[in-house]
């Protein structure tokens, strides 16, 4: 019931913002959310790697973001060499120097570059791929909600009521292959009702892409847990009743949203 409750409120909330709110207001909406996320995971990984400055993570991520946001705009152009170099230097040279400069201890030097390092497309990408896709066209963030939430749902309650093959026991031991199955066949059906709605038509370019989409948001659930699993932690958080942290909510489209946009980039969904 918790969890229905939460919907009822985050849902309705979210779509105001996606169809009212321009661009770089969006930006700032949902980039809230994330940074919280990101906050959370710097929270559950601290123990890790003690000595770094993983703090610096929630700065790196809406900035990561916003040069994303940017730079792969239709309005924007082709990135430029010394744009591309500049992007490829911000997460190596410069994450790199900043550990060194903070004196990390050794014993925790990798496990800090790692955390940074992953850390930051982790949350950035995604987060860049949800203005783009909104700046292209709102529905798609809403078809991205479909695919994502939609299946989440149905994975959820169809694994716990049917649930008998676990899979994978070690990381998240309520999740099932009826419960993956579920999911995954409710995402792809809503995309089929969305093609069917928004396009005149069922396209099969679309069901792919919502197919590779709802495989990607499982796989980003279930590395989400793979990093509270490692850390001896069940939920990222509390603020969501229900639901458990920021980071335990949107971590499907963490995956999800990139691969929809490359989906989209690549022409498959108009």
């Amino acid at each position: 019931m918790k969890r229905l409750l939460t919907a009822a409120v985050g849902v309705p909330l979210v779509l105001a913002a996606l169809f009212w709110l321009p661009e770089w207001w969006f930006f700032l909406f949902i980039g809230i959310f994330f940074v919280w996320a990101a906050f959370e995971y710097v929270t559950i990984v601290r123990p890790r790697a003690a000595s770094a400055p993983l703090s610096l993570l929630l700065g790196l991520v809406p900035l990561l973001a916003a040069a994303l946001t940017f730079l792969l705009s239709p309005r924007h152009g082709v990135i430029s060499p010394v744009e591309l170099a500049a992007l490829v230097l911000l997460p190596t040279v410069g994450l790199g120097t900043l550990v060194l400069f903070a004196r990390v201890s050794l014993e925790e030097t990798l496990q800090g570059l790692g955390i940074l390092g992953f850390g930051a497309p982790y949350f950035a990408l995604p987060l860049a791929s949800l203005v783009l896709l909104k700046d292209r066209d709102p529905w798609l963030v809403f078809l991205l909600m479909a695919i994502v939430w939609l299946g989440d749902t149905a994975a959820y309650y169809v694994g716990s009521r049917l649930g008998r093959h676990r899979l994978a026991p070690t990381i998240s031991p309520k999740k099932s292959w009826e419960g993956a199955a579920a999911g995954f066949l409710t995402s792809v059906l809503s995309a089929a009702v969305w093609s069917v709605w928004r396009l005149g038509g069922l396209q099969i370019e679309v069901l792919a892409v919502a197919a590779v989409t709802a495989v990607a948001a499982q796989v980003g659930d279930l590395v989400e847990s793979m990093i509270k699993r490692g850390s001896g932690v069940k939920d990222s958080g509390t603020v969501l009743p229900g639901h458990g942290g920021f980071l335990d909510r949107i971590d499907a489209l963490l995956f999800a949203a990139p691969v929809m946009l490359f989906g989209v980039l690549l022409g498959a969904v108009p």
